[in-house]
């Protein structure tokens, strides 16, 4: 019961419900305990519009369409504690409807199709408990999943358990872009995931312990890169801690979807702190022995820590510094500069 003693936490709790939020100006509405935030992106009817979440929990699933662009989601307090949005879906939890159970996408807390959505000072939380829930199998339950070109998100917690954060694409042949700075990311399995051309900056990963028996316990990240997409997850000068013993965690396994056996999956970890609870032996892992992570576009730069120790480089294919110039946040998101927007 961890998750939700910590979101228990947390003061002003609110029930969704479906007050409208309050429109201190044409394009801002403020969002209060007993006020939706679902109830607020609908009531934005175009682009460019600011909701501001005051401080509570807010309980309920927000989608935001793609037809929301330019859309600005923050918090009040520039404390991300304060906000949180939180819900309990898993992959194998059953639609109220009976149409059959969520998926992985369908179980996500915070959903965004939105060009140029930006995230501030909030907690997105899926706090959906394997121990709760013995009879489902599908235990992935996505606190975001986030699609759309040029979705930034600063100072988010995104807090689950298998599948935290999917970082994907509005389409198979899509190089969608998002940027994540200053977050913090933690999980167990596969909670970084995704074919979006994303940029970590400055980031915290976390990973949980596990009440399982073997190892590894889990992996920080699962790219699914389309093999036509020069760049996929880029973490650079963040951190990888762990709540589990010593080497329990790799970084990463490939992720070859059954609808897209063609992905390449590419990952860079760069001018990272990673601590000991990741295996400095062999970071890596496969996810189908038919995919092997030796053959995907898995490179580090200039990391640091107990677990960045290199003691068998064929296990940790490092970039040369030529190589390193080309992986950055400029090289990866292009044109857009989203360290330069502040709402």
């Amino acid at each position: 019961m961890r998750r939700r003693t910590l979101l228990a936490g947390l003061t002003g709790a609110a029930l969704p419900g479906t007050t409208p939020a309050h429109a201190h100006s044409r394009r801002v509405l403020h969002v209060r305990p007993g006020d939706s935030v679902q109830a607020a992106v609908d009531t934005a009817d175009g682009p460019g519009w600011t909701i501001v979440v005051h401080p509570g929990t807010y309980r309920e699933v927000v989608n935001i369409p793609a037809s929301k662009g330019e859309l600005t989601l923050r918090g009040a307090s520039r404390d991300p504690r304060a906000a949180v949005i939180v819900h309990d879906n898993a992959n194998g939890t059953q639609r109220p409807d009976g149409s059959g159970t969520y998926g992985t996408a369908g179980s996500a807390t915070f959903t965004s199709a939105a060009p140029g959505l930006t995230v501030r000072d909030l907690t997105l939380a899926n706090d959906w408990l394997r121990a709760d829930h013995p009879d489902i199998t599908g235990t992935q339950a996505v606190a975001a999943y986030v699609t759309g070109d040029r979705s930034h998100f600063e100072n988010v917690r995104l807090l689950a358990h298998q599948d935290t954060l999917f970082a994907d694409t509005t389409a198979l042949d899509a190089f969608d872009r998002q940027y994540y700075r200053h977050c913090y990311v933690e999980g167990d399995v596969d909670f970084v995931f995704g074919r979006a051309r994303a940029v970590f900056d400055a980031c915290h990963f976390h990973t949980i312990q596990r009440d399982v028996t073997f190892t590894p316990k889990g992996m920080v990240f699962a790219p699914a890169t389309a093999r036509a997409n020069p760049y996929g997850f880029l973490a650079l000068r963040g951190r990888i801690t762990s709540g589990a013993e010593d080497a329990a965690y790799k970084i990463a396994r490939p992720w070859v979807p059954t609808y897209e056996t063609t992905a390449w999956p590419s990952l860079v970890v760069r001018d990272t702190w990673i601590g000991p609870g990741v295996d400095a032996v062999a970071p890596y892992t496969n996810m189908r022995d038919a995919y092997p992570w030796q053959t995907m576009r898995f490179r580090e730069y200039a990391n640091s820590g107990p677990g960045a120790l290199i003691s068998v480089p064929e296990n940790r294919p490092q970039l040369t510094a030529e190589e390193a110039a080309t992986h950055t946040r400029r090289t990866y998101l292009g044109d857009w500069r989203p360290d330069e927007r502040r709402p």
